[in-house]
């Protein structure tokens, strides 16, 4: 089976790296080659933008990441919100959340995405804007997967390092982006009472089935 290692200094460029089309060999993007690799690779091809936030940039005249590395930040912030600052650093190598640590990999049960957020997130709004780029996310990893899931479930760690997560069971499965995030931000209002601003939030959607299920 071929395999792809991307290696990067940042989480985001090795995930870049490891999606590169090149099969067995690892794909190094360091500081010295990145703009000539990542800069050309259309802005869909980076984390958390989705089909809709890459329509949305390429109405706006952004086609690749290195279009977005390179757009104002205060810009994006205009159009997306605190989202746009994350796209910027990610566009530009320069996120810093560490890599989780994983034990040993068991049969996919569900998939899910989670973000730690540059800055806090303060309100309904801000959350909102993360829940429709992880919802994108993981409705596109369950569609490549052949997965539709029945379970939709919100974890959030607040600054205070506290964790909160629940769950809900959809009326049909689903891996549509619109519905796993309406579902999340119903989850969302009924969970968080906004104690403390919010530093991380997750998605993950549970109870797989193929996506040939009879439905």
């Amino acid at each position: 089976m071929p395999v792809i290692i991307g290696v990067s200094w940042n989480k985001i460029y090795a995930k870049l790296g490891s999606d590169y089309k090149k099969p067995d060999a690892i794909m190094v993007f360091d500081r010295k080659n990145y703009r000539r690799f990542v800069y050309p690779l259309p802005a869909s091809d980076l984390l958390y933008v989705g089909s809709r936030t890459a329509k949305k940039l390429e109405k706006r005249g952004i086609r690749t990441i290195g279009d977005l590395a390179a757009a104002d930040p205060q810009l994006l912030k205009e159009w997306f919100g605190k989202i746009g600052l994350m796209l910027s650093v990610f566009a530009r190598g320069e996120d810093q959340t560490p890599v989780s640590e994983v034990g040993l990999k068991a049969p996919i049960k569900s998939i899910g995405n989670s973000t730690t957020t540059p800055r806090d997130l303060v309100n309904n709004e801000d959350v909102k804007l993360v829940l429709y780029l992880l919802a994108e996310s993981v409705a596109s990893r369950l569609k490549e997967n052949g997965f539709i899931g029945q379970v939709v479930e919100v974890y959030v760690r607040d600054s205070e390092l506290l964790g909160f997560h629940q769950q809900q069971k959809l009326r049909a499965p689903t891996s549509i982006s619109e519905e796993i995030e309406k579902t999340a931000a119903d989850i969302f209002t009924r969970l968080y009472r906004w104690n403390q601003p919010i530093r991380s939030i997750g998605i993950r959607v549970g109870d797989l089935l193929p996506e040939t299920a009879p439905r």
